[in-house]
C-alpha cells in the first residue's frame, strides 16, 4: 500500500480545485459522463468512458502518484487514490 501525507478531504478538495480552474473549461461540455483521474501532485489526467480504464493508464503513468477521480458533470461520484489503494468520496 502505497503512503501519502494527504488526508482524503485534502486530495478531494486538490482534485476539484484542480478540475475547476484548469479542467472544467477545457472538458465541458463535450466529455460529460466520461471518467476522468486527475494525479493532484502533477495535474496530469487521464479520460475514458471506461472508469477502471482511465485509473490503469493513470497508474501505469505513475504508479505512487496520489490521484483524484471523478464523473465528468456527475457531482455524486469521486474516488482517491495512491499506489495501488483507493478510497471513495
Amino acid at each position: 500500500m502505497g503512503r501519502t501525507h494527504y488526508s482524503t478531504e485534502e486530495i478531494a478538495s486538490l482534485g476539484r480545485e484542480i478540475y475547476a480552474k484548469r479542467l472544467k473549461p477545457l472538458l465541458e461540455p463535450e466529455n460529460i459522463g466520461k471518467f476522468l483521474v486527475i494525479d493532484i501532485e502533477t495535474g496530469d489526467y487521464e479520460m475514458d468512458e471506461n472508469g477502471e480504464a482511465a485509473s490503469l493508464r493513470a497508474r501505469n503513468k505513475k504508479p505512487d502518484g496520489v490521484r483524484f477521480a471523478m464523473r465528468i458533470g456527475h457531482r455524486a461520484w469521486g474516488r482517491i487514490g495512491f499506489g495501488n489503494s483507493e478510497a471513495r468520496t
